[in-house]
């Protein structure tokens, strides 16, 4: 490894599955994320440490769980003090240059008032275009605030976001907006679902590939840097541009084997989240809430039509991990950066008739993909311990050989990275879910083991506990079953063992959680 102090690139998607990539999935072509895998390390069994983006995000940041950071659900802010003693600002104080581009989610954009947050509808007056930073920690911002557009959610005027700002100056008459909602093919009814005439050089992934790009070019000097680039798709809507969304046919696309909702096999909550009201007296928020998270009942027609955008998205990110990657290369500085793909959580995507993501854990939203290439990364590196991405801080910590905060609930991965053996008995992930999301609130925690998985609802006693070695497929809850009570008392005790206090002084949300 070089004695330089390395460069840390960190690459992440939104809603990406872990099986929605090309070393794990055939039918999907992501040959940049798979170069790096081969170069470098892959671990097989990393998890999220929440199923929703802002809790998960902060806790990549800070390196702590949702409890203890306090971002227990969207619509929950970071608090700035928290996240600037998060891997950002311990580098930033260290000499490193840092720099964030694309989509953050640490604080809400649909607030209820004013926060005074960068990414608050209601704060844009002192955030101007001129604005680039900090935030959180990072020296240099460029955001995407919304990251999503939606049909049904018309964008903010004046549009917020550096993103924002950009696309609605392409063209003329704001023609940039009117090509992204014009569908190119006849639709079928796919919810959420249409193949966008969004020019694909106007993308959101295209923007942060170009702008990561010259970040990059800026900021290659003496001194190490820090990058998070982070791209808001492949969440829906699933909205691809061509020619990306010609990447894959519908009628090819392999659906889920079990399509169907087995609810009587579930905890309660499964059945209650799907049909609870959401808790929110704004009327706008409430409509935005009870539309756009939930999915009605798909045909398989409609499922592969989906499931064909979702995947032209991550190819489409997957081409602008290869040219961020390649400016790497082009300034000679790959050698000295350490480069990590992720993901803040998954999607459900049909399977046990579920979509999107939910208080369900469930491998497809919980597992995510985790591959990292750079100096004293073994090659061709597959590792089966149980991790999260809550280790990622305490892992850029010591490869930048910055003291870790005492506080940090994550381990570095650098001795899995090298190849050296080091056993990992559990990983967590946890979410007090708001009334405001689906009507419902909960207590979450959950553990994972090399072979198992538990989710302990602590208001009702309830759970789910699966034997991932024997039932992969997750089709057999176990919680209650008298074979399985000693397995169960084992995972209970790493649930209570969790690392850290839980904070006492949770906040309320400030807006739509």
């Amino acid at each position: 490894m070089s004695a330089k102090r390395p460069n840390i690139l960190l690459i992440t998607s939104d809603q990406q599955r872990a099986d929605c990539v090309g070393f794990e999935n055939a039918h999907i072509r992501t040959p940049h994320v798979d170069a790096l895998a081969r170069a470098g390390t892959r671990f097989s069994a990393c998890i999220t440490p929440n199923l929703v983006c802002q809790p998960s995000r902060a806790s990549i940041l800070t390196g702590l769980l949702p409890l203890t950071h306090g971002v227990w659900d969207n619509g929950v802010d970071l608090d700035p003090k928290v996240g600037e003693r998060g891997f950002a600002g311990a580098l930033s104080r260290a000499g490193y240059r840092t720099g964030f581009i694309g989509k953050a989610h640490f604080a809400t954009k649909a607030t209820f008032a004013a926060t005074g947050s960068p990414e608050c509808r209601f704060s844009q007056a002192r955030y101007g275009p001129g604005w680039r930073g900090p935030y959180m920690g990072f020296e240099h911002a460029e955001l995407t605030v919304l990251g999503h557009l939606h049909r049904a959610r018309a964008l903010d005027r004046p549009p917020m976001g550096h993103y924002e700002r950009w696309l609605i100056a392409r063209g003329k008459n704001e023609e940039a907006l009117a090509l992204w909602a014009k569908s190119t093919r006849p639709e079928i009814g796919a919810a959420q679902t249409w193949h966008s005439g969004l020019p694909v050089a106007w993308h959101s992934s295209s923007w942060i590939g170009d702008r990561a790009v010259e970040w990059l070019k800026e900021n290659a000097s003496n001194a190490p840097f820090c990058l998070w680039a982070s791209f808001p798709d492949p969440h829906q809507p699933f909205d691809c541009p061509a020619p990306w969304s010609f990447q894959y046919d519908a009628r090819s696309v392999r659906l889920p084997k079990h399509r169907a909702r087995d609810l009587e096999r579930r905890p309660w909550w499964h059945k209650a989240t799907l049909e609870g009201r959401p808790q929110l007296a704004d009327a706008a928020l409430f409509n935005v809430r009870a539309k756009m998270s939930r999915i009605p009942d798909q045909s398989d027609a409609q499922l592969a039509e989906m499931t064909a955008n979702y995947y032209g998205m991550i190819s489409l990110i997957d081409h602008s991990v290869g040219r961020i990657v390649a400016a790497l290369e082009d300034l000679e500085l790959a050698r000295d950066t350490l480069v990590i793909y992720t993901t803040d959580h998954g999607d459900m995507l049909g399977n046990h008739g579920m979509y999107l993501k939910g208080p369900w854990p469930y491998e497809d939203l919980l597992r995510v993909a985790l591959v990292a290439r750079g100096p004293g990364v073994a090659a061709g590196g597959v590792v089966a311990e149980p991790v999260s991405t809550l280790d990622l801080a305490a892992t850029f910590c010591e490869y930048a050989g910055v003291a870790q905060p005492a506080a940090l609930q994550g381990r570095s991965l650098r001795r899995l990275l090298g190849g050296a053996g080091e056993r990992r008995d559990v990983a967590y992930s946890e979410w007090h879910v708001h009334a405001s999301r689906c009507g419902v609130g909960l207590k979450l925690r959950t553990v994972r083991t090399k072979t198992h998985k538990c989710t302990f609802e602590l208001g009702s006693g309830a759970g789910e506990l699966y034997d991932l070695a024997n039932d992969p497929g997750e089709m057999d809850n176990r919680f209650d079953d008298p074979g399985c009570a000693k397995v169960r008392r084992e995972l209970e005790d790493m649930m209570r063992a969790r690392p850290g206090a839980v904070r006492a002084d949770l906040a309320e949300p400030v807006g739509m959680a």
